[in-house]
């Protein structure tokens, strides 16, 4: 049986993390991987480099839910079929222990730290569960497994890397994890064909969320329930479902209680459209059968209520219906990323939102990340600049250091085209730009920083961080992008071309120094908004501009 093989991206999440851990010797770092990218097979590979690689190493594989387990151990095995491992989840009933790789339920080991032992490794799934509070199940498994190891290092991996209250899962005095590590974005691997494309249309029926209120950052579940509980709203929602589903055979909706589930069930049966609802109250065999027609194709539509959004994956999902608001934009990727999965009959998968999710959290690609809130009492609460890190009060909304604007916390994204990816790529003229050499916060690493301004002196600065000299995927794209530059904006590119090789060393402070001094400026760029960042994507130097550099 030939073994599996890793896509580019899976080989390089593991080259990152090894390059992480040479370069820290303590903390923990966070896998950042979008859904449908393979986490369990990027798993397995590491389980195995590691064993066969250092044989006494003792790894513990941790997630919350029996279905991820058996998807975890089961891709372990089609990777490495005579794999030392065991599985503990009293779910799955199965209680193995002392194999040097174990995938575990922490529902199921929370106070077993003392029969597990020994533990070199740490791998969570869905990562962003854990709290940064030094509390919960995780914690105190984790905690009591250092005391046995006191070298113990953890991995987290999840495609949303936030909680709600919390902020990203590296924000807090707290935290454990140190940085987060995103090795691959949701645009690339639907641009290599890895996932399918989102499709949205603005619905003409919308859930009314006045006087719904919140608590610990999310709507309070008897609000919510009245707000989607009208019945009209429904199935006037419902009959939008079925108008706009041109020809879609495998439709997802995500509802915000049992009883509206139910209910929204029963309405697309009453239009004709095979149906069933899956919810924490439906008996495990009724589930199951459930969830195996609707992958056989003999159901439509499954509606359900906190149940599918992690561990379930069907490629056939081509409609999301998102009948359940939240405030939560893990949640909220977590549910339109279950049609993310590319198959054969399907082109895209159609998001059709009746709760505003998209406009309250943006596109997938750009997701408003909530911040932790600020403290009472000591000193003034102040926010970090995520340009320039530069310490500012909370009520700054333009950094005096480097000119980052801030935006409102009432920020709303207006859906342009329909276009739940947010991919149309934006233009802005320039004025000029600046480099500098920016060092990680965190991490300490060196690269260059260059900073476009626009023609628009209102218009916000477009950075771009190239990380010249860094190794593997990270250095030899940032030297292609580097080289590209050089020769359209230097007279003499020879000036920088050895110094912008992947072998590693340039001299970046002596790299900005000839850039501020020789290099011509593009006249124009385009760029998208890529999570917190900027991606150049095009930049171009006018006939005058060329003409000069020549």
């Amino acid at each position: 049986m030939s073994r599996l093989q890793l896509r580019d991206y899976q080989q390089r999440s593991i080259d990152m993390l090894y390059q992480w851990f040479r370069d820290n010797p303590t903390g923990n770092p966070c896998l950042v991987l979008p859904t449908g990218a393979g986490k369990s097979l990027i798993v397995a590979e590491l389980c195995r480099d590691a064993l066969q690689s250092w044989p006494e190493t003792r790894i513990l594989m941790l997630t919350h839910q029996a279905e991820l387990i058996a998807q975890n151990a089961e891709r372990m095995l089609q990777l490495w079929p005579n794999a030392p491992m065991g599985v503990y989840s009293a779910s799955l009933r199965r209680r193995q222990l002392g194999h040097p790789i174990t995938f575990a339920g922490i529902g199921s080991v929370r106070t077993r730290a003392s029969q597990i032992g020994h533990v070199d490794l740490v791998l969570v799934d869905e990562s962003h569960r854990i709290s940064g509070r030094q509390e919960g199940s995780y914690r105190a498994l984790i905690g009591d497994l250092t005391a046995i190891n006191p070298s113990l290092r953890v991995i987290g991996l999840t495609a949303t890397p936030y909680r709600l209250g919390q902020g990203y899962v590296t924000d807090g005095e707290h935290a454990l994890f140190s940085e987060l590590i995103e090795p691959v974005t949701t645009a690339e691997l639907i641009d290599n064909g890895y996932l399918c494309p989102l499709r949205s249309k603005a619905t003409e029926t919308q859930y009314d969320l006045t006087g719904t209120r919140t608590r610990a950052g999310e709507y309070v579940q008897r609000d919510l329930q009245a707000a989607v509980g009208i019945s009209l709203t429904n199935r006037e929602a419902v009959e939008e479902i079925v108008r706009r589903a041109e020809g879609r055979q495998s439709w997802l909706v995500f509802c915000a209680g049992v009883e509206h589930a139910s209910q929204v069930a029963e309405y697309l049966r009453d239009l004709g459209v095979s149906a069933e609802a899956v919810t924490g109250k439906t008996p495990a065999a009724q589930r199951r059968e459930a969830l195996s027609d609707f992958q056989a194709g003999r159901i439509t539509a499954l509606t359900n209520c906190d149940v599918l959004t992690t561990g379930f994956d069907h490629p056939g999902i081509d409609l999301i219906a998102l009948m359940r608001p939240t405030l939560s934009p893990g949640l909220y990727i977590q549910m339109v990323g279950r049609g993310l999965r590319i198959s054969p009959a399907k082109q895209s998968c159609l998001v059709l939102d009746f709760a505003g999710n998209i406009s309250r959290h943006g596109p997938v690609t750009n997701v408003v990340t909530p911040r932790p809130p600020g403290q009472g009492g000591g000193p003034p609460p102040a926010k970090e600049c995520p340009e320039c890190a530069e310490l500012v009060h909370t009520s700054v909304m333009v950094c005096p250091e480097c000119g980052h604007q801030w935006e409102s916390a009432e920020r709303r994204y207006t859906l342009a085209s329909d276009d739940i990816m947010g991919r149309e790529p934006l233009r802005m003229e320039l004025s000029g730009w600046s480099w500098k050499v920016h060092t990680g916060r965190r991490s300490g690493s060196r690269m260059l920083l260059v900073t476009y301004y626009g023609a628009d002196l209102s218009s916000r600065p477009v950075r771009e961080y190239i990380t010249l000299g860094y190794g593997g995927w990270a250095g030899q794209k940032a030297a292609r992008t580097m080289a590209g530059i050089v020769n359209h904006s230097l007279s003499d590119p020879s000036m920088l071309r050895k110094m912008v090789g992947d072998d590693g060393g340039p001299d970046l402070d002596r790299v900005v120094e000839i850039m501020e001094q020789h290099a011509t400026a593009p006249s124009a760029i385009e760029y998208q908004i890529d999570g917190k960042f900027h991606r150049v994507i095009d930049r171009m130097w006018g006939i005058d501009d060329i003409q000069e550099a020549q």
